[in-house]
């Protein structure tokens, strides 16, 4: 709880800070005659994004509408965070790619990319970039062959359970929570690690998104929703603080 209190504290310093700067920056523009910009449709600099991946090779990557924009505001809710409500799509190649630094890949089935995507990916997971994937069921296959293509030289390791992706916020000392059954096997939570940090985390046989889905898409009870929308906000907090 101490933990929480201290992060919920800086961000809303954070966020006192910025709102000091909007109000500058407004008062220049009332001196210089220049419109200002509505309030309504102002984004907060800081406002936090999760991104959904536009991906090739068939799967749906569109799979669970509700989902992102449900645990954002969780993540709202629960943290003080200030967050930016529209639902980003993007394609590797996009050139607005290196403006979102957490992706959120799901689906079914096959996901491809091409050699100048992978090393686009590469390029911005290298520089800061987040990539999570949640295998929905059926993207193992093809995810464990694209990160060994996107990154030849690293394994693909199971993270322990003491890792702070699982305590970054709230905590799970048993890794990732199990939302929904796939082929009887445990949820893993897997990574890819440069420098210290995870900079690529896939989730197995979880599938915490679905979890994340309004109530009546999988009429999940209340108590395995609330764990998979707390472990997405531990992802995102990890991804933004590391």
């Amino acid at each position: 709880m101490r933990k929480q209190s201290l992060l919920a504290i800086g961000l809303i310093f954070l966020i006192a800070a910025s709102v000091s700067s909007q109000k500058a920056t407004e008062g220049v523009l009332r001196k210089i005659n220049l419109p200002q910009p509505p309030r309504a449709s102002f984004i907060h600099p800081s406002a936090v994004t999760v991104t959904r991946l536009h991906y090739g090779g068939g799967g749906d990557w569109y799979w669970g509408s509700s989902a992102i924009p449900n645990l954002l505001k969780f993540v709202e809710d629960n943290g003080n965070i200030p967050i930016d409500h529209e639902e980003h799509v993007v394609q590797v190649n996009d050139e607005s790619l290196f403006k979102y630094p957490f992706l959120f890949a799901t689906g079914h089935g096959m996901i491809r990319f091409s050699p100048e995507e992978r090393e686009r990916l590469r390029t911005y997971l290298n520089h800061g970039g987040f990539l999570l994937i949640n295998d929905s069921y059926g993207m193992d296959k093809g995810v464990r062959r694209e990160i060994s293509q996107l990154f030849p030289e690293r394994e693909l390791v199971e993270l322990p359970f003491d890792h702070p992706i699982y305590h970054s916020y709230f905590d799970f000392p048993s890794g990732p929570p199990k939302i929904h059954e796939h082929d009887n096997k445990p949820a893993q939570g897997f990574g890819v690690i440069i420098d210290g940090r995870v900079v690529l985390y896939y989730v197995y046989e979880s599938d915490i998104g679905d979890g994340w889905e309004d109530p009546q898409v999988h009429n999940d009870p209340p108590e395995k929703r609330d764990a998979a929308l707390k472990m997405g906000m531990n992802i995102l907090v990890y991804a933004l603080t590391h």
